[in-house]
């Protein structure tokens, strides 16, 4: 009798189901991640360092070796396991609250020692695991549980764009800011993913990939409305594109 496979779990992930709430694009982000170490033949040999916040469960997901690291540190906690473990593929996964918040230091100082690991940063403008509350890169006037009549620049500053704060550290190699709003973005959200793997690979440095991503739960909003909004508020704010690449010149040679 012919079978035909109706269902396998998706390239460099486990089975377990996400916790995600309905909307979320950690899920489509996790998804590139694991498929891009897959098909490089590196999710054998890779590490993860998993933050807090919504991501902190990062390590039921992945099929490689995780860690857990404090609120903040995984860019110091993968220095580590880089340095000890230099033929492995190290990376963190971590969201606004954990990088552009406490954990900033932390992975300014990792980019400018230049060290060869590669950050996943995910920014939907908002805490999401402790209850909505305002970060670093929650836009002016926006609405959280910490500023409910909206985030004020007299109060708070302007919101915080970290690919183009680290496109000045001189250790940094490659900055590119993605989305993952439509199938377009994805594709190029991908392709973003295999070029960091592969400097890493080639021993050539730091590279950070921000993701643009949705919060509808915190936000108030239904999943597709929750796109739209990011497309039309977050996007123009935080332009998607390259902020730095080291490599260029050699790519062009």
């Amino acid at each position: 009798m012919n079978t035909k496979t109706v269902y396998r779990p998706q390239a460099g992930l486990t089975e377990r189901e996400y916790h995600y709430c309905p909307g979320c694009t950690h899920g489509i982000i996790h998804n590139l991640v694991g498929e891009v170490l897959k098909e490089r033949g590196l999710i054998e040999s890779s590490v993860g360092v998993a933050s807090v916040g919504c991501s902190v469960m990062a390590y039921e997901y992945f099929d490689c070796d995780m860690h857990q690291a404090a609120h903040g540190r995984a860019p110091a906690v993968a220095t580590g396991i880089k340095r000890v473990r230099p033929e492995s593929t190290v990376f963190t996964y971590q969201g606004d609250g954990d990088l552009a918040s406490i954990g900033l230091a932390e992975a300014v100082h990792a980019a400018h020692r230049g060290e060869n690991i590669t950050i996943i940063f995910v920014n939907n403008a908002i805490y999401g695991m402790t209850g909505g509350q305002m970060a670093p890169t929650t836009l002016l006037g926006q609405q959280t549980t910490t500023s409910p009549h909206g985030r004020e620049k007299a109060q708070a500053g302007e919101p915080l764009r970290v690919c183009e704060l680290l496109s000045n550290v001189p250790g940094a190699t490659y900055l590119e800011r993605v989305s993952v709003h439509d199938p377009k973005h994805v594709r190029k959200a991908k392709k973003a993913l295999q070029k960091a793997f592969d400097i890493q690979s080639g021993k050539q440095g730091f590279t950070l990939i921000e993701f643009i991503s949705t919060c509808p739960i915190n936000w108030g909003m239904e999943p597709k409305d929750s796109l739209d909004w990011a497309v039309e508020n977050m996007i123009p704010y935080y332009p998607l594109g390259v902020y730095k690449d080291m490599t260029k010149e050699d790519d062009d040679a």
